[in-house]
């Protein structure tokens, strides 16, 4: 009677419904989001009809079968009122003759009414629940075969477990839709392992954090220095730090010393540091930790960075390219192109062309202004004149493979190679065949087609998608990684291209000569100024193509709202007009700037179509922005589009709210269920507008913002103005920001190991020195840790098994 008992008190406590199947109006096997009508049998709410229709997380239900809905009535703004399901269960018989008919039912093949008594006697009236607690529990039932017991079993985990398992969730707090995916991850095996071992769900489930896990893991009795407890805030500190904090390593002492804060935070206990120490050997030996002198990695991070420098070595020891022409010949080439396209090349601007064109590897860095896009082009055209090959894809095929592969991280950058070039450019993870769920089709088993390959933006790529793409390079290709070592770090770990710059182990040429736009452009003279950690002292004057408008936080609104206005008086687009914020929150927000700025330039008219979304209300003509990478329908993180189309459930097929995006004429389809994949672009971060330029930028900066303020936060929003850039805010604010360097040292070794790999003596710096613990007590759990054998339960694990795809 243990599961009525449970089924009578959450119908005291909570409101319900019981009914049975009519029909599924919507079902997504995905994410098992539903819609349901019922006939209405019993409810405690004050509702009259005799039909119901339930939403909410649940598998698709069986006709005819009655079920007990817990949640609560809800008014939708078109379908009216819906019972919107928390948690449910599927009602099932608790007399001993009902589970004897339920039973030898038609569900049960095989089960006569003589087997189901037997079964009943046995186990009581709470044979079911038994059953589904425990299979072998069918053992005790005497002459019962092996294969009846296992077909039971398997009949009620089909009708019962998942409601089951969904009552065993909500009561550990999890509500319906992360207790669906805790579900589609584990099965029936879900509440086995939460009970045993909590903590697996901060590596396993997408949206559950440490504490979550920490406050399952105390009802269940793993508190204070338990060993899953300190394993997990192990791992949670080192993930935290590579996804947050862009680190590859930390030193053992820090991440000892973290752990302990993060335990103790929730524990009346004191974690000792020995614990720590010994579980973290625990965690190498399987595989989950990797550990080099003082350094700890997620061993994916390590095999990253180890990865790349084996393909960067494997690719610099091409010879061939070596005085590969003749300068004479390539002096003559270079003439005859600057004068077909009437340029004059700068003697750094020659040499970085030579070098590209005469070496394996070349990296190519500088500001804007620079003409990086300008030697690019000279590359690829001196390429096809020198190797007498066509620059015209339409002159190969699959078997003969255009030579020149242009690609950069985003997709808006990418097509702004293709705009300056001429040749098609596409992003890293299409190029490397990235599908989402299996991962890359390129790796070093099947790599890429081409012999020259340009990498734009390169700041902006992680360790991870480095190495994915250097393991992915064929022989015999030159490489060309270019970018401006002084915009933001990668979102994800790694300093890639500042570590491949610091290493001084590859030809090099830095372009520092200011080229583009008009002479004297004040945007390019003011990214070159905060580069040296200086503002000129006319910040506030207007110039021809930027201004500072002075305000206070409570003023930028309406400041961002005048300028955004006059821009679209003078005819300028929604596309043109950038805002760039460094955070969401505040208003002076991100979050406060979109809804302004959508009521200026996209407010609600009669007939234009809205989707409401949370807290957001997406309307035809948005511009907006994706947040995850979608490779199966060629858009990705950080590309910008316009909603085209919006339709209602009641108009489709599918029977479900849809948004259409369109990204530069690439239609893109979200169910409601998916608009977390996309958010307002009025205003956006200044880490996703990286890759892009804008005619006109407009960036607030206030004291409000000093948390996130450093140089080169504000130096790569600026750069993105293409020809205008409108400052707001607080003088002091930028001020403070641009003389705060970049604080934040990211911890790697990818510059010191290159170093070592080609040879070179390495400089220590401030990220390789090592701190080494002074008491007895310390020395003794560090020298525990460094004892081990890194490789300890390695012998079969290749390093592609750590690996885990970069957004």
């Amino acid at each position: 009677m243990e599961q009525q008992e449970t089924l009578d008190l959450f119908k005291e406590q909570q409101k319900y419904m019981k009914g049975t199947h009519l029909v599924t109006i919507f079902h997504n096997e995905q994410n098992l989001y539903s819609v349901v009508r019922i006939r209405l049998e019993e409810t405690n709410e004050e509702y009259t009809e005799k039909e119901a229709v339930v939403t909410g997380y649940f598998p698709r239900i069986h006709e005819n079968e009655t079920y007990i809905f817990f949640g609560g009535l809800k008014e939708h703004p078109r379908f009216g009122l819906q019972f919107h399901v928390e948690h449910f269960q599927k009602e099932i018989p608790h007399t001993k003759q009902g589970i004897i008919q339920y039973l030898s039912s038609d569900i049960f093949k095989g089960i006569g009414k003589k087997t189901a008594e037997k079964i009943v006697e046995t186990l009581g009236e709470g044979a079911i629940s038994k059953i589904i607690a425990n299979p072998s529990i069918l053992k005790e039932v005497k002459k019962l075969p092996d294969d009846k017991a296992k077909e039971i079993y398997e009949t009620l985990q089909q009708h019962q477990g998942l409601e089951q398992i969904m009552i065993g969730l909500s009561q550990y707090g999890f509500g319906p839709q992360l207790s669906m995916k805790i579900y589609q991850v584990y099965k029936e095996q879900t509440l086995e392992i939460i009970q045993n071992s909590p903590y697996k769900l901060v590596e396993d489930i997408d949206g559950i954090g440490f504490g979550r896990a920490d406050d399952l893991g105390r009802l269940l009795g793993l508190s204070g220095n338990h060993p899953e407890r300190i394993k997990a805030g192990c791992l949670y500190i080192l993930e935290q730090d590579s996804l947050q904090e862009g680190h590859v390593f930390l030193h053992a002492k820090d991440l000892i010393i973290r752990v302990q804060q993060l335990l103790e935070e929730n524990s009346r206990e004191e974690i000792v540091a020995t614990n720590i120490s010994q579980e973290m050997i625990h965690l190498t030996e399987e595989g989950k930790l990797f550990v080099e002198e003082d350094r700890v990695y997620l061993p994916s991070l390590y095999f990253s960075e180890k990865g790349l420098i084996t393909n960067i070595k494997r690719i610099m020891e091409q010879t061939e390219y070596e005085n590969l022409f003749p300068e004479s010949e390539f002096l003559l080439a270079l003439g005859s192109l600057e004068e077909r396209l009437k340029v004059q090349y700068a003697p750094s601007q020659k040499d970085a062309i030579q070098k590209a064109l005469m070496s394996p590897m070349l990296l190519l860095t500088g500001g804007p202004g620079t003409g990086k896009t300008t030697v690019i082009k000279g590359i690829v055209e001196l390429y096809g004149e020198l190797h007498g090959c066509s620059l015209d894809p339409k002159d190969y095929n699959s078997e003969n493979p255009f030579p020149i592969v242009l690609v950069a991280p985003t997709g808006r950058a990418a097509k702004r190679i293709t705009e300056s070039t001429g040749l098609p450019a596409v992003t890293i993870h299409r190029l490397l065949g990235w599908n989402g769920v299996e991962g890359f089709s390129h790796n070093e088993d099947n790599p890429i087609s081409g012999k020259l390959l340009i990498v734009d933006e390169v700041s902006m790529v992680d360790i991870w998608l480095a190495n994915q793409l250097f393991k992915s390079l064929p022989e015999h290709i030159q490489v060309i990684l270019v970018g401006d070592e002084d915009q933001l770090p990668s979102v994800g770990p790694g300093q890639v291209l500042k570590d491949l710059l610091a290493s001084e182990v590859l030809p090099t040429v830095r372009l520092t000569d200011i080229y583009r736009q008009s002479e004297g452009s004040s945007i390019i003279d003011l990214a070159h100024d905060i580069k040296k950690g200086q503002l000129p002292h006319d910040l506030a004057a207007p110039k021809g193509d930027r201004s500072f408008i002075k305000c206070s936080q409570n003023q930028v609104l309406d400041v961002v709202k005048k300028v955004s206005e006059n821009a679209k008086k003078k005819g300028y687009s929604v596309k043109d007009i950038q805002v760039l914020a460094p955070m969401y929150r505040g208003n002076a927000g991100i979050d406060s700037l979109n809804v302004m700025l959508q009521e200026l330039f996209n407010p609600p008219v009669n007939g234009k179509r809205e989707l409401t979304f949370g807290d957001i209300i997406y309307r035809r003509g948005d511009k907006v922005l994706q947040l995850v990478n979608q490779p199966e329908n060629n858009v990705f993180n950080g590309d910008i589009g316009e909603i085209v189309s919006i339709f209602y459930a009641k108009e489709n097929t599918e029977k479900q709210d849809m948004v259409v995006v369109s990204f530069d004429g690439n239609e893109v389809t979200y169910t409601k269920q998916d608009l977390n994949q996309i958010t307002h672009a009025y205003c956006c971060s200044i880490h996703k507008s990286q890759g892009s330029e804008f005619p006109i930028v407009i960036l607030p900066v206030v004291k409000n913002y000093y948390r996130m303020l450093r140089r080169n936060l504000i130096y790569t929003a600026i750069t993105r103005s293409k020809n205008f850039l409108i400052l707001c805010g607080e003088e002091e604010a930028m001020r403070q920001g641009v003389q705060r360097g970049n604080d934040l040292q990211r911890q790697t070794t990818l510059c010191i190991k290159l170093q070592e790999q080609f040879g070179q003596e390495s400089v220590p710096t401030e990220q390789t020195k090592v701190e080494y613990m002074q008491t007895t007590e310390e020395k003794s759990y560090y020298d525990l840790l460094f004892q081990t054998d890194p490789n300890i339960g390695m012998e079969n694990v290749t390093p592609y098994d750590f690996m885990v795809e970069s957004e």
